[in-house]
């Protein structure tokens, strides 16, 4: 029997690290290669020592690694490891390693609870790429980066977070504010220098509790965003503004938001790539 097993063994071995070439970026013990940034919380919210106005509103922000309530954690969910994002201050927890050309790809699922301002409204999450810069660059709780946006009913879509640009194909999302929102829609005429939101299609989320299977690719300047295995968006000519000049902005650490409300993450990983499959741009 143990000669019949050892070769299954070596074979399983052996396949294992030349498989796929994923990286896992959480360890499932802890926050190890992450940092946290938090802002100021709503004033709803109780956390002693932090100043406040006459007014009862937080007057300063937590900052860098400072979590008291356990904004971030790593906990078991449907019993597996996951990041529990509980939501309840703005901000997000980073990589400390920057990446290029790589794709990403991990699993979300909503939970229940939901905090000031956004209780009565969707669950908002995010997931922010080629982030850079200092802390709290976006709203005072983010990294500049591009946004995947991890929202009900919104996955996939497009934000720009301090000003980064984009060129994209597309089509107003209200024909009568041809400046406002746009609309993703493969073969129009490509829209250049969008700093805003871009709705995303098709819409390919599951129902809110159920998990969902999210990846972005990113080579050069392009990137594709993909739910449960649907391109629902694809960017090229990603770009900052750095000094007095616009630059391409091809790497970045990865971000992912708090939002006011309770969100799950596991199997976050990500892998190298040559190209992005031309599958994905046709």
């Amino acid at each position: 029997m143990i000669r019949l097993l050892l070769p299954l063994v070596i074979a399983i071995l052996g396949a294992s690290p030349a498989e796929d070439g994923w990286k896992p970026l959480l360890n499932g013990k802890d926050l190890s290669g992450w940092e946290t940034w938090l802002a100021k919380p709503h004033r709803s919210s109780s956390f002693e020592g932090l100043a406040k106005n006459e007014k009862g509103d937080y007057t300063e922000g937590l900052g860098l690694n400072r979590d008291p309530h356990q904004n971030f954690s790593i906990v078991v969910e449907d019993g597996q490891p996951a990041l529990r994002i509980s939501g309840e201050v703005f901000g997000g927890i980073s990589t400390t390693e920057e990446f290029e050309n790589y794709r990403f790809r991990a699993e979300f699922k909503w939970g229940q609870k939901k905090w000031p301002p956004r209780e009565k409204t969707v669950r908002d999450n995010g997931l922010l790429y080629h982030a850079v810069g200092p802390h709290g660059a976006g709203s005072g709780a983010w990294l500049k980066s591009f946004e995947m946006q991890i929202q009900e009913h919104d996955c996939g879509d497009f934000h720009s977070v301090a000003g980064v640009l984009v060129d994209v194909e597309a089509v107003p999302k209200d024909p009568s504010k041809p400046q406002g929102d746009l609309l993703y829609r493969k073969g129009a005429p490509k829209v250049t220098g969008v700093a805003r939101r871009v709705w995303k299609d098709p819409d390919n989320e599951k129902p809110s509790g159920e998990w969902n299977v999210v990846e972005f690719y990113c080579f050069g300047q392009t990137s594709v965003h993909v739910v449960n295995g649907q391109v629902t968006m694809v960017l090229s000519g990603l770009r900052h503004k750095a000094g007095n000049q616009v630059v391409p902005l091809t790497k970045g650490r990865i971000q992912i938001q708090s939002e006011a409300a309770e969100i799950f993450w596991r199997n976050i990983e990500v892998r190298p790539i040559s190209e992005i499959p031309p599958r994905l741009l046709e």
